[in-house]
């Protein structure tokens, strides 16, 4: 046993070089790589979390900006609809004032071409009537023999 533990004892003593190295390499390991591995990647996460907000603001800005966008077209349409609409009233203002003067201007014409027609027949009435009585008399005449026409001179 003695012999055991001696080689046991050597053994340890022929493993402390290698712990003691193993030791350095886990410090080394952790000044060396680990902490310089832990701030790049803090950093790493840091500028995504910094870009995932940015570009949730710049989201936000595009949003808004084409709610504003959105807003100016929708105000830009109602003040086309708006002058439109104006415009049309405006004919149709023009139109009327021309159509109601092309009415009063034929209603003048009318009532002038009644008063006229209203002369004509009223003329035709009276040559009419004077013809007639120069007509009668031709009819007279010539219907009855020169003796017995009534007012004829005896």
């Amino acid at each position: 046993m003695d012999e055991m533990l001696n080689q046991l004892g050597g053994l340890v003593l022929g493993s402390v070089p290698t712990m003691v190295l193993f030791l350095l390499l886990v410090v080394a390991y952790g000044l060396l790589v680990r902490r310089p591995l832990d701030r790049v990647l803090g950093e790493r996460r840091a500028r995504t979390t910094g870009a995932v907000e940015q570009a949730g603001a710049a989201i936000s800005a595009a949003e808004a900006k084409t709610a504003a966008y959105e807003d100016r077209l929708r105000k830009a349409k109602a003040e086309l609809f708006a002058a439109r609409e104006k415009r049309l009233k405006q004919w149709n203002k023009e139109r009327d004032e021309a159509l109601g003067q092309a009415r009063a201007a034929t209603a003048e014409k009318v009532q002038g071409a009644k008063v006229e027609i209203e002369r004509s027949v009223a003329l035709a009435r009276r040559q009419i009537e004077g013809m007639s009585a120069e007509l009668s008399e031709q009819i007279m005449r010539a219907v009855m023999p020169a003796g017995t026409r009534p007012g004829a001179a005896q």
